[in-house]
């Protein structure tokens, strides 16, 4: 089948490049220049495991091209996603300016029927303004589809090929067939996709993301009451996550979430209960809970060091919001390193994949940067852990421990063991559950 992509940020490059190598012939489109030069040198703009070397298998093959001509794209697809940006405007609503102004191109450029199928997050009724939109620039016939992705990043490839479900809010039910054999490569084990009204597709989106962002920001709450209570939040976890009307997945605690998707969701979730005179008290509350989280973590660690803070260099493992990704947006890393600086903290911080862009958003020349996690804890009073990644689980305690000038961690993820940490020598402060010091 003949499909286009309009841009090529993370949704549209992994959408893109996964219908490519099913035997696709794919076009992304971006209208910025330097990032579709890139590609068409192989080098790719974000970092996601396995996506470079699909990319350039399928460039190679030539299922998967890249341009800046929009009206190349639409004259040569039947399908057309629409995968640009909406971030968060102001008002906490989506910005869905890219969208609509896409959605006019496309208009003008269509020489006959198309389907076009967004997958960009957008608020719900997004899909009359698109339709209505299109239907100003052309009379050719098309049908709309909106067809939200669930993808995680750093494990985008694996929900595309393999997804727990794909949802498809059209009315048509011939356009239904037409993308049911796009998706039956990732559909043999299991037909697992969902028909409904567009409206209902675009709130599944937010519905689940809320959802989930619930369940994080729940387990922290629980958290602060384990430290309080002396209870362990891992045997808490267990126990709640035994139950299978609950389940284990987004129940770990630790310095709440962040990326592109959960807090622009639930800020947009909230904005549109507050347009229409339905408060989102639930995802007020997420949200509020979320950003003390990170606060109190930060404030944790400060305030331990009291009047010496202005003293103290922290080591720091950790900037991207999570594991397997370079992305630091709304990363709890980030705005715990700028309280630190605040309070006259020296920061020496080392990722595996996000140093570059968290030199973006860091100002000032308090924190420098380190591609050895070892070396960013050369003579550092303390560690502190903000991100998952799989190389931080087991590290080399007896070189952490000589590097530090004091064997002292700060755990927001709660990746190690308290009890062989101390048995270690080590002073260990994580999650929601109870420090331990040096036996």
């Amino acid at each position: 089948m003949r499909v286009s992509v309009v841009g090529t940020g993370y949704v549209g490059l992994v959408a893109g490049t996964c219908f490519s190598d099913v035997g696709n012939q794919v076009i992304c489109v971006d209208n910025v220049r330097s990032k579709i030069d890139a590609l068409h040198e192989g080098r790719i703009p974000i970092y996601e495991p396995g996506l470079s070397e699909m990319v350039k298998r399928n460039a190679a093959a030539g299922r998967l091209e890249f341009t800046t001509d929009l009206s190349y794209a639409v004259a040569n697809s039947l399908v057309i996603f629409l995968a640009v940006g909406t971030p968060q405007g102001d008002d906490g609503d989506a910005d869905l300016s890219a969208v609509l102004s896409v959605a006019a191109q496309i208009g003008k450029s269509m020489d006959g029927y198309r389907i076009i199928v967004t997958k960009s997050t957008v608020p719900v009724g997004t899909h009359r303004r698109v339709n209505e939109i299109i239907k100003a620039q052309t009379d050719h016939p098309f049908d709309y589809v909106s067809n939200p992705e669930f993808m995680k990043e750093g494990a985008a490839i694996d929900d595309f090929m393999k997804p727990d479900r794909t949802v498809l809010g059209t009315t048509n039910p011939a356009v239904v067939e037409i993308l049911k054999q796009l998706y039956s490569p990732f559909m043999r084990e299991q037909d697992r996709i969902l028909v409904m009204d567009p409206a209902s597709a675009e709130m599944v989106k937010y519905a689940s993301n809320v959802m989930l962002a619930t369940k994080i920001s729940l387990m922290n709450e629980v958290a602060n009451l384990c430290e309080h209570f002396g209870a362990n939040v891992e045997t808490v976890r267990q126990g709640v996550g035994s139950d299978q009307r609950i389940g284990n997945a987004f129940l770990f605690p630790g310095v709440g979430y962040g990326g592109s998707c959960f807090p622009k969701d639930v800020n947009a979730f909230i904005h549109m209960g507050l347009a229409t005179g339905q408060p989102a008290v639930v995802a007020q509350a997420v949200h509020d809970r979320n950003q003390e989280q990170r606060r109190r973590f930060a404030r944790r660690v400060i305030d331990y060091f009291g009047d010496r803070a202005g003293e103290v260099t922290l080591g720091v493992w950790g900037l991207a919001f999570k594991g397997q990704t370079d992305d630091v947006r709304e990363s709890p890393a980030i705005d715990a390193i700028r309280l630190f600086i605040e309070a006259g903290m020296t920061i020496r911080a080392h990722d595996p994949e996000a140093i570059a862009n968290a030199k973006a958003e860091i100002n000032g020349d308090r924190a420098s940067y380190f591609a050895d996690g070892y070396e960013a804890l050369d003579g550092a009073d303390a560690m502190v852990i903000f991100t998952d990644w799989q190389e931080f689980h087991t590290p080399d305690f007896d070189l952490i421990m000589q590097k530090l000038k004091r064997p002292l961690i700060f755990d927001g993820r709660n990746l190690y063991d308290p009890i062989p940490l101390g048995n270690k020598g080590f002073e260990y402060h994580s999650i929601g559950r109870p420090t331990v010091k040096p036996a």
